[in-house]
């Protein structure tokens, strides 16, 4: 199937979306004030090395954030386990936490010269709901605290070309966070679905699937990485146009572009949504193209254009006119 995207559609499928944005604030106050608290990384923080308890995780498909890099971890209470039921979401025991540092490598080239923290997002689950809260680093990098709303932060870095960059970084508040964790007007996770998870990753040197390694932990409980779908790896040269820029919509749209997301309307209004699933597209590509070149998606965690995804999209936009 193909996404189906309507030229009107385009123009307006902005409004109302903050409607639907879920609140985050109820949940805010069970967040400890600092990252520290958590016990997440062991030695220097700044190192990124997970304490006993916090396992690296990855995506074939990440979520854009301004070039910044990051390390996701999780954390499963002991004699607990992740549940996986299909592709989507697996089942969450209470007590889990997903972490996600952000942070950019002084010279991309060269990353042992060091590397700048910016924020920690935690997702913690308690009593069967999930808390979001982000934690802003400190000029020393030794802890970061509890955000109580949004900031902006300069960031200046060499990236793998050699090029010089600058940013203002926006680090979100905990309502910007609901907005896009929003599912059903219920705080939920986004990247972290079976599909995406089923990749092989290195551990302890050996490359092994990630759910099969999840699997041999202890904290998954799945049958096997063989009887779930993979997503592709939208930046992998070697799959088709349209696989991956399906992908990329899949991670970095549909979570807001859905009937369930905090812009239901656009389903809803025009028909289409942007799962990988359900990918069609038609209409006014111009209209599409132009939208996506000045920037305005997504309207939270970004704030400059993704220019290679940006180039891919639009290359595969034109060949449907």
């Amino acid at each position: 199937m193909i996404l189906l995207i309507s030229g009107t559609a385009a123009a307006v499928y902005m409004q109302g979306c903050d409607a639907h944005a879920a609140s985050s604030n109820d949940r805010f106050a069970f967040l400890l004030p600092n990252i520290s608290a958590y016990h997440i990384f062991k030695g220097n923080p700044s190192s990124l090395n997970p304490a006993n308890g916090y396992h690296l995780y990855e995506l074939s498909t990440g979520l854009f954030t301004d070039y910044a890099e990051k390390q996701r971890l999780i954390h499963v209470p002991e004699g607990a386990a992740i549940t996986a039921t299909g592709n989507g979401l697996p089942d969450f025991p209470d007590e889990t936490i997903l972490v996600k540092t952000f942070y950019y490598y002084n010279d991309k080239r060269d990353p042992s010269k060091g590397k700048k923290l910016i924020e920690t997002r935690l997702l913690v689950k308690n009593n069967g709901q999930w808390n979001a809260g982000t934690y802003v680093w400190n000029k020393e990098q030794t802890d970061a605290v509890l955000a109580t709303g949004s900031s902006n932060t300069p960031v200046s870095w060499i990236n793998k070309e050699g090029t010089a960059r600058n940013i203002s970084y926006h680090i979100p508040s905990p309502k910007d966070c609901g907005t896009c964790h929003n599912t059903g007007n219920l705080l939920m996770p986004i990247g972290i679905k079976i599909r995406n998870l089923n990749i092989n990753v290195v551990r302890d040197h050996d490359t092994i699937n990630q759910l099969r390694f999840f699997q041999q932990t202890g904290i998954m409980k799945t049958t096997g990485p063989a009887h779930f779908d993979q997503l592709p790896a939208w930046q992998n040269n070697t799959l088709s146009l349209e696989e991956r820029v399906r992908a990329y919509l899949d991670v970095n749209c549909a979570h807001c572009h859905s009937d369930k997301g905090s812009c239901p309307q656009s389903r809803v209004r025009f028909g289409w949504d942007l799962s990988f699933e359900d990918t069609r597209i038609t209409g006014n590509t111009n209209r599409i193209i132009k939208m996506l070149s000045k920037g305005r998606m997504p309207r939270i965690g970004t704030t400059i254009i993704d220019e290679e995804a940006v180039a891919l999209i639009t290359t595969y936009l034109k060949t449907l006119k």
